[in-house]
């Protein structure tokens, strides 16, 4: 056991502790289903698992509470996978590398799993907790929720029962939130004809570095830097003037995420070298200017490579450098209904080249608004369709309505306001949450989502707020002590 299994409550921090030493990429999951499985028989609970792979536990009733609804307390398995490049690590293996900094825990060089693991160590918790009375709880472990949604979207059927759900995969104590938006992911394809390398060229690799990424959804309104976006500008300026010759680009990794870093192996003639690192170092002042108060850490890194053996055809490179820049990043509009929440938002994620000639492009789409949703993934497919790209559409997830009349939500007010002396802030977030896609198949069901707080969600700087977990735990318990018909 770490030094975070000593922190307060225990009986959350034990759990979470436990959770960060098996191994959960996405789609990858099997040893942490075990584990949870393994949970419940060593604790005498029954358990029930769907084709897809999701879990539900079951604790029954107090005695006291027979009379009480069944309460789902919902959380997903899978973490996104996030390291920076000087980490060596191993996700598939490796057990996070947990520690305490000034009143958070975090990892070391890599993302910590609390998105959704402090969730899902909550929920443990109130499977076993005997200082309390509780009604029945179902406890709701999804799979694949960073990459595709796959497990919400393939619910088995009755898996759950309750009337009232609590999603616990929010980010910040004090909120409470009603409703989400929905996505679409948007992938265009471009294909090129690798052509020998010229002669006379000087081979570079360059690294765009030190930027925050963050959360698609919830950072995408802080106006950070898109390693992609950066990159390309740099390129597609190095093309024009210099006369580079691409190799290849590689950029992001998640859907969900702002890419921190990209990388690019080009090459550049003799004759221009000089030239390139003029541009280069323009540039440099450029981004200095730009981003020195939103990105302080940013970075470029250029070194001399090894010759390759071939270059892209100009014109794809030509295209798709075009495409990059052009592309829509970043919040397309603001709601007019709900103050400070962002509306409709898109996220240039990754760019990744492969063996068989083919460029890879993913973006992502959000919107609580449905119709805003496809018109923002129709804008981005017409820039790569435009450019001589394949464009197809992910079958998306829908948002979450808010019901501000909800029971449930009225219980929570209540109880965090007996708890702490203040009322907890009710909103929607722009973030997806899985909610949505149960309220289609159970479309009885009351939801919240709530969370102790954390930052950097989806980058190696993720970090989770010690003293909110305490909260969090506290409410959780409140909520369950006081929901009634």
């Amino acid at each position: 056991m770490s030094e975070i299994s000593k922190l307060s409550p225990v009986i959350v921090w034990e759990n979470f502790d436990r959770i960060t030493q098996v191994p959960r990429p996405s789609k990858k999951e099997g040893r942490i289903l075990e584990f949870l499985k393994n949970f419940a028989t060593a604790n005498g609970l029954e358990h029930a698992s769907d084709k897809t792979g999701n879990i539900v536990i079951r604790r029954p009733a107090s005695a006291s509470m027979c009379d009480r609804p069944t309460v789902v307390l919902q959380s997903h398995v899978d973490m996104v996978c996030e390291k920076n490049s000087d980490t060596t690590f191993n996700f598939d293996n490796d057990p996070i590398k947990t520690y305490v900094d000034n009143g958070w825990v975090k990892a070391r060089g890599t993302t910590l799993g609390a998105d959704d693991g402090i969730g899902m160590a909550a929920a443990l918790a109130a499977l076993t907790d005997t200082s309390a009375e509780y009604p029945a709880i179902e406890a709701l472990f999804t799979v694949d929720e960073e990459t595709g949604l796959t497990g919400a979207l393939n619910l088995g059927a009755k898996m759950i029962t309750g009337k009232y759900l609590i999603n616990l995969d929010s980010e910040d104590e004090g909120e409470i939130f009603i409703g989400c938006a929905g996505g679409i992911d948007t992938i265009a394809t471009f294909r090129y004809a690798p052509e020998i390398a010229p002669e006379k060229h000087v081979f570079y690799k360059i690294n765009v570095l030190g930027l925050q990424g963050g959360h698609s959804g919830e950072d995408i309104d802080k106006n950070r830097g898109n390693a992609n976006k950066i990159l390309a500008a740099l390129l597609l300026k190095a093309s024009q003037k210099c006369g580079i010759r691409l190799v290849n680009l590689d950029g992001g990794n998640l859907r969900n995420a702002i890419p921190r870093e990209a990388s690019a192996v080009f090459a550049v003639p003799v004759d221009k070298v000089l030239r390139l690192f003029d541009l280069l170092e323009e540039y440099d002042e450029t981004l200095m200017h730009e981003y020195s108060a939103r990105e302080p850490k940013l970075d470029t890194m250029v070194s001399e490579v090894s010759a390759e053996s071939h270059v892209m055809d100009p014109k794809t490179q030509n295209n798709l450098l075009e495409a990059l820049v052009n592309v829509p990043n970043g919040v397309l509009a603001m709601s007019n209904t709900m103050k400070g929440l962002v509306q409709t938002s898109t996220n240039l994620a990754s760019v990744k080249f492969h063996d068989d000639n083919t460029i890879l492009v993913s973006t992502s789409q959000r919107s609580s608004v449905e119709s805003e949703r496809f018109e923002a993934a129709a804008s981005v497919a017409s820039v790569f369709e435009l450019a001589g790209a394949t464009v197809k559409h992910s079958e998306g997830y829908p948002g979450w309505e808010p019901n501000p009349h909800s029971k449930l939500l009225e219980v929570a007010t209540q109880t965090y306001e007996n708890l702490f002396g203040t009322k907890p802030h009710a909103r929607a977030i722009h973030a997806g949450l899985e909610c949505g896609l149960f309220l289609q198949k159970y479309p009885h069901l009351e939801m919240i989502s709530v969370g102790p707080t954390l930052r950097g969600v989806h980058s190696p700087d993720e970090r989770l707020e010690i003293a909110s977990v305490d909260k969090f735990w506290k409410l959780l318990k409140g909520i369950l002590q006081n929901i009634r018909e």
